[in-house]
């Protein structure tokens, strides 16, 4: 078993509108057990790349446990140069679907155990318009929804239940779209237009079926309707998806464009309405602890 002693725990207070004490708490005490050292940073929304990057540099922390959301574990991510540091995840945002692929129990005990262990997968990442993008990025309707969400002041899943009566009345969809991939470029219509690394979303729809992790690729998904009876086939463990409602490519780059301004997320975060959206596999994999 490797040795390591310092710990970085990085929490964010207010993500999913969850209080975190249970899970601060139980970190501290299996690393207070196993006699390790403790550094925890709360992120304040403000200056948190710079501030965090200075505490990494200055404590050297040998494991990292993020509190929070992907939103939180992409944070982390991109102040790694390699993949020398272990990542443990505490699934406590809105969104949490690199948590939800990966399997995580919600079990705090259990998780703390897993991020202190010795068990970890390599994970791809992809760098969309130059972020860093660990779990799934779309353009078009459900990044209206997430920008709606954001704007409200409802969080967890009531406040994307709330937010999609009104993203569907107000949302200008289809979408049409232009895509370059394997030297090729190919036109659709489409609601949305999804960069996967993942299966599912972290509300457990699975829309990537043949998504992995570690194949050094990614799944350009391109939902060509609205169809309500096909979104709620990814729900089921054994999802069928019919063709003329997803369309899949697999690849390691590619460029969507649009000749209108659509509204653009990654990981859960919105990122304003863009034209022009690329992506890249990165070549820097990212070390998470696991089951």
């Amino acid at each position: 078993m490797a040795e390591f002693s310092r710990v970085l725990m990085v929490v964010n207070p207010i993500s999913g509108g969850k209080d975190k004490s249970d899970i601060v708490e139980e970190v501290e005490k299996q690393v207070s057990e196993r006699n390790l050292k403790l550094e925890t940073y709360y992120t304040s929304g403000k200056g948190d790349k710079e501030a965090l990057f200075s505490v990494i540099e200055e404590y050297d922390p040998q494991r990292i446990i993020s509190v929070g959301g992907d939103g939180t574990i992409k944070l982390i991510a991109e102040l790694l140069t390699d993949d020398s540091i272990p990542i443990g995840i505490f699934p406590a945002g809105s969104a949490n679907g690199l948590a939800e692929n990966l399997n995580l129990d919600r079990n705090n005990a259990e998780l703390t155990r897993i991020a202190l262990g010795e068990k970890f997968k390599l994970i791809d990442a992809i760098l969309i318009n130059d972020e860093l993008c660990l779990h799934i990025s779309d353009i078009g309707l459900n990044a209206a929804l997430i920008k709606n969400y954001q704007e409200g002041n409802i969080r967890g899943k009531l406040g994307y239940l709330i937010q999609s009566i009104p993203t569907l009345i107000k949302s200008d969809f289809p979408f049409q779209f232009n895509i370059e991939v394997d030297g090729k470029e190919i036109s659709r219509k489409a609601v949305l237009i999804a960069v996967a690394n993942a299966k599912k979303y972290g509300t457990g729809s699975k829309i990537n079926p043949n998504g992995r992790y570690d194949d050094g690729k990614f799944e350009i998904l391109i939902f060509k309707e609205f169809n309500i009876p096909q979104i709620l086939q990814t729900f089921r463990e054994n999802v069928e998806i019919d063709e003329d409602f997803l369309e899949i490519i697999s690849a390691v780059e590619t460029r969507i464009y649009s000749q209108k301004n659509i509204p653009f997320q990654i990981d859960g975060e919105y990122r304003g309405d863009v034209k022009e959206v690329t992506a890249r596999i990165s070549p820097i994999k990212i070390k998470i602890a696991v089951p």
